[in-house]
């Protein structure tokens, strides 16, 4: 029998947290191996306790839930953790912000308890959890004030066809989607998405929506 899921739960809110505890205590897979209040907590449990997955709340004191996350799971953190955001907004910004600081997905804090435990294994099997149509709309809504980075499309390694399988993953088309845009099968777009988190180093399909932003491929 494989370990439960260790889950670290991470909300201002006492009654969310013992929400969500509950909920997953309740799973044979899942464990919750802490609970805390600010995001400074939240970084020094993760840090501590080596959870598989941190359930983060976007807006809390002493440290916010984005800049948790930036220390946990951004860029240059050594051993990052997999980090899923919860927000009350679908449309709210610091949830873009906390997907570029290396968060693996969000969901929302209303989303029913089934949705809730796909997402923390979602993540913690190593994919990310974004759906497509929040993509579209949260991804794209900010997408203006997002200052593309000088040179970076030019400079890309990506072939064609990868940029056009890249395009496609920041309008937020899933794999099977894509697969029948370009009339090519489902495994030979998850060969492209394979190379292009590859050569453009990247985590996962939440990281390759933000490059194509930052760097203007989509606009």
């Amino acid at each position: 029998m494989n370990a439960p899921i260790r889950v670290l739960v991470c909300d201002d809110q006492a009654l969310i947290r013992t929400g969500f505890a509950t909920i997953l205590d309740a799973q044979a897979d899942l464990e919750v191996v802490g609970e805390c209040g600010d995001g400074r907590a939240a970084v020094d449990l993760a840090r501590r306790l080596n959870p598989d997955v941190v359930v983060m709340d976007v807006r809390m004191p002493v440290l916010d839930g984005i800049e948790a996350t930036r220390l946990l799971a951004g860029a240059g953190v050594a051993h990052p953790v997999k980090v899923l955001v919860v927000t009350t907004f679908n449309l709210d910004e610091y949830v873009y912000e906390a997907l570029r600081a290396g968060a693996s997905g969000f969901l929302l804090k209303d989303a029913p308890p089934a949705q809730l435990l796909h997402g923390i294994r979602t993540v913690a099997a190593g994919a990310a959890l974004l759906a497509p149509e929040v993509t579209r709309q949260l991804v794209g809504r900010y997408a203006a004030r997002i200052r593309p980075a000088e040179g970076a499309q030019g400079e890309t390694a990506l072939t064609p066809r990868e940029l056009e399988v890249l395009r496609h993953i920041a309008e937020g088309l899933s794999n099977s989607e894509i697969a029948a845009t370009l009339v090519i099968s489902q495994e030979t777009v998850k060969t492209y998405v394979s190379r292009i988190l590859t050569k453009l180093d990247l985590r996962d399909r939440v990281q390759a929506v933000v490059y194509a932003y930052r760097t203007g491929l989509v606009t």
